[in-house]
């Protein structure tokens, strides 16, 4: 018997029909910076310094966590893709970075090209969505070591932002509005919880929570890219800064762009969470603080921006199609640590049926 790497389980004309099946993908992603083209070495950027005098360059690296087991369960895979570039990139922009370019990595068991051309179809929609270049990306066949239906992804991005337009906390002040940018859902986090908490429910039930959909419609719903949106805001109504409501919730990911010396007040009553957060919560008997601990609860981003900003944010977000609305406020608190326990105060009820959540 002679050993070759097809009969280990790597199939490199399997990956090279998968490269073929995701150029068409890969040439929507594309900004004019970028140098060459798909099966280089390396991508290349030709940074425009005459927008940017003093570049500070951002990067952000992320996954799309176990949300990948319910693709994998249903076998639908053109949607993660955008889940991937939507992490990435939001994080990049709460720092004011205009997103340039992403880098993905897909391990999986086995290439079936058509799947792999799926994912980065994906990526390639949500890179067109945040307005960056795919700039290139691996494909890693791993036999033994995953089965053959399982994948991973990865992904990095750069972003760029001039040195004198950097947001954050140093830039949030007592008496700034904080604006909600409503979720699409679920995002990407808390899917260890969701999983477990619906392990007996089949992903092609329609709870009655979710108005005839079905839970594998629910859980696949992308994650919104707001980078766009953010940049906008920044540009035409001063926003001093962004959280990106991801893992640890609103209150964990809010207090990371509050200063020492402030804290910030969040209604609850202001909106209704999602029906999905509402099935969770009943048929896993997941209590309040549980539920805001793992996941957004409906909103994705939250601009903090001068009070007598807030109107034209508002107006501006609605303009563009988002869900958005006054979310609370920042307030001065003498004793508070940036980051630290307690900044951010949650107070009355949810709207809707999860008023009934305690």
């Amino acid at each position: 018997m002679v050993n070759t790497y097809a009969a280990a389980g790597v199939d490199i004309a399997a990956g090279e029909t998968a490269v073929g099946l995701m150029k068409a993908h890969v040439r929507r992603a594309a900004r004019p910076e970028m140098l060459g083209g798909i099966g280089g070495f390396a991508g290349l950027f030709q940074l425009d310094l005459t927008r940017y005098p003093r570049p500070v360059l951002a990067s952000s690296t992320d996954g799309v966590g176990t949300k990948l087991v319910i693709a994998q369960a249903a076998d639908r895979h053109d949607t993660v893709g955008i889940d991937l570039v939507a992490m990435v990139v939001d994080d990049l922009v709460v720092v004011g970075a205009e997103p340039l370019f992403m880098s993905d990595y897909i391990a999986t068991g086995k290439v079936v090209p058509e799947k792999i051309a799926a994912i980065v179809g994906g990526i390639a929609e949500g890179c067109v969505r945040a307005g960056c270049a795919l700039a290139g990306g691996e494909t890693a066949e791993h036999p033994g070591v995953m089965r053959p239906e399982e994948y991973d992804l990865s992904g990095t991005g750069v972003g760029v932002v001039d040195a004198g337009a950097v947001l954050g906390p140093q830039r949030v002040r007592p008496g700034d509005a904080l604006i909600a940018l409503g979720s699409s859902g679920l995002h990407s986090n808390g899917y260890s919880l969701v999983r477990h908490v619906l392990r007996d429910v089949a992903l092609d039930a329609t709870p009655p929570e979710l108005g005839g959909r079905s839970v594998a419609d629910e859980l696949l719903v992308p994650t919104r890219i707001y980078a766009q949106d953010c940049l906008a805001l920044a540009a035409e109504c001063g926003a001093h800064a962004f959280a990106h409501i991801t893992g640890g919730g609103l209150a964990g990911n809010l207090a990371r762009v509050l200063p020492d010396g402030a804290g910030a007040v969040v209604d609850r009553a202001t909106w209704a969470p999602q029906p999905v957060f509402d099935l969770v919560a009943r048929t896993g008997g997941v209590a309040r603080a549980e539920l805001e601990l793992a996941f957004n609860l409906g909103v994705g981003m939250v601009a903090v921006v001068p009070a007598a900003r807030s109107a034209d944010a508002l107006a501006l977000a609605t303009a563009r199609g988002l869900a958005a609305w006054r979310l609370g406020e920042v307030r001065a608190d003498p004793d508070g640590a940036r980051g630290g326990p307690g900044a951010v105060t949650l107070v009355a009820d949810y709207a809707g049926p999860a008023g009934a959540w305690r």
